[in-house]
């Protein structure tokens, strides 16, 4: 039996999993009532939270799966890329949960658990595929090879499709979590009426780019009047037409260049409604990570690490958290 955790950013995170790949429980304690006062997610008050949360989330997930501690043969724990305070919470943790229970550790890069969520889905992609990967933190098209080995192909060349979300939210007087307010907003309004221009529009170089698009929506939110309620929705919808446009786009130009027929798409943005409706223009097969799988969670860690090996003794009490991903 495999414990995850998971701690990246301001989800404290345990799931319990079989060696081949049911998932017994998978448990989230949010944070989302901590940072909405913000904006945004204040890395001081996650870590803190972390520190609070995160042993009462591992004994849940083991009671919710039905096992005793003495059940389980390995952890696996995200060492990054993501906030290093938060980072450091959920690693110290397993390094001394494991440590304590002679059990094997396993760190999963947080990128390679996104891509591993496609394999919670109820008709997983199976051998060669082309991932997009869009995040509050990261924007990707990773090619998976027939061995799994992972190669990113294209990337942001400035924000992230999630934080393009979030910041469009703001500047719309939105709350947070940005991207589902943002959604809520657009509602049924007409995108083309304030259409913005698609980012990188018909260039063919494998990239993302949204801080332009952030950039014009700031410029039309100024020559609004403060009461046009039905100028904010049109001007949401347009927006999140943009992002989405640009997403499905630069996807098609990846499946095209790498001779891919699967798409798998996963990370927070996964779960737009409009972006899942989109993705049915594609000429290929698109596979989606479950709802309950495209935000942070370690169901995820824990379907990772089963590629992995274990840390050996002395990787594993030297195991540090990293901010930045080789994949990203």
């Amino acid at each position: 039996m495999i414990l995850a955790i998971e701690t990246s950013c301001d989800e404290t995170c345990a799931a319990v999993c079989t060696p081949d790949g049911e998932v017994l429980s998978s448990v989230v304690a949010s944070q989302v009532t901590d940072h909405a006062a913000f904006g945004g997610v204040v890395p001081e008050i996650a870590s803190r939270r972390h520190l609070e949360l995160l042993s009462p989330t591992v004994i849940t997930a083991l009671r919710e799966a039905g096992i005793d501690e003495d059940q389980l043969t390995n952890v696996a724990v995200t060492g990054g890329p993501g906030l290093i305070g938060a980072l450091l919470v959920g690693v110290s943790f397993a390094k001394g949960y494991a440590y304590a229970r002679g059990l094997p550790l396993i760190a999963v890069d947080h990128l390679h658990g996104h891509v591993a969520s496609l394999q919670l889905a109820e008709n997983p992609p199976s051998g060669a595929h082309l991932v997009l990967l869009a995040s509050g933190g990261h924007t990707l098209l990773i090619d998976v090879a027939d061995d799994g080995s992972l190669t990113t192909i294209a990337r942001s060349m400035d924000d992230a499709a999630g934080e393009a979300f979030d910041k469009g939210a703001r500047l719309l007087g939105l709350g947070y979590p940005g991207g589902p307010a943002l959604g809520g907003l657009a509602g049924t309004a007409d995108p083309r009426t304030r259409a913005f221009t698609t980012p990188l529009h018909g260039r063919d170089d494998l990239a993302f780019s949204f801080s332009g698009l952030k950039t014009a929506l700031a410029l039309s939110v100024q020559s609004l009047a403060a009461d046009d309620q039905f100028g904010r929705s049109e001007l949401a919808a347009s927006y999140q037409e943009a992002i989405v446009t640009h997403l499905v786009e630069r996807a098609e130009l990846g499946l095209a260049r790498t001779g891919r027929t699967t798409l798998g798409v996963v990370g927070g943005v996964a779960a737009n409604a409009r972006l899942r409706d989109r993705l049915g223009e594609l000429w290929a097969d698109v596979v989606l990570a479950p709802l309950s799988a495209c935000g942070d969670n370690a169901a995820m860690i824990a379907m990772a690490s089963r590629r992995l090996s274990p840390l050996t003794p002395n990787e594993l009490t030297s195991l540090d958290a990293h901010a930045r991903s080789p994949l990203g």
